[in-house]
């Protein structure tokens, strides 16, 4: 799905740097997840939690309109990840979006 082939001979040798990888793409999935519950009011809020939401929306949204101009830069990833990958982000950053404008007077 894109790791690439370079990351799958790590983790075959026995290296540790695709693990530190994979966790803090974790954590930052992690902490986006807790402030997106913080959003929803389930939560104490957290720190800058409008700024953090934008933020994070952008990312998204940029994330899944952007495989265009980043298919280019990464041509070993399939269309099948591009389009799986991009389309999980737009979901994603549309949801995001759609919560902080229900919620924006509430932050």
């Amino acid at each position: 799905m894109g790791a690439g082939e370079r990351m799958a001979r790590a983790v075959e040798a026995g290296k540790i740097q695709p693990t530190l990888v994979t966790l803090a793409i974790a954590a930052a999935l992690l902490t986006w997840a807790a402030y997106a519950i913080a959003g929803a009011g389930l939560i104490a809020p957290l720190p800058l939690t409008k700024l953090a939401l934008l933020g994070i929306t952008a990312v998204y949204l940029a994330r899944g309109l952007a495989f265009p101009l980043l298919r280019p830069v990464f041509p070993k990833n399939s269309t099948t990840f591009w389009l799986v990958s991009s389309g999980v982000c737009l979901i994603i950053g549309s949801l995001h979006a759609f919560g902080l404008a229900s919620r924006w007077a509430a932050l």
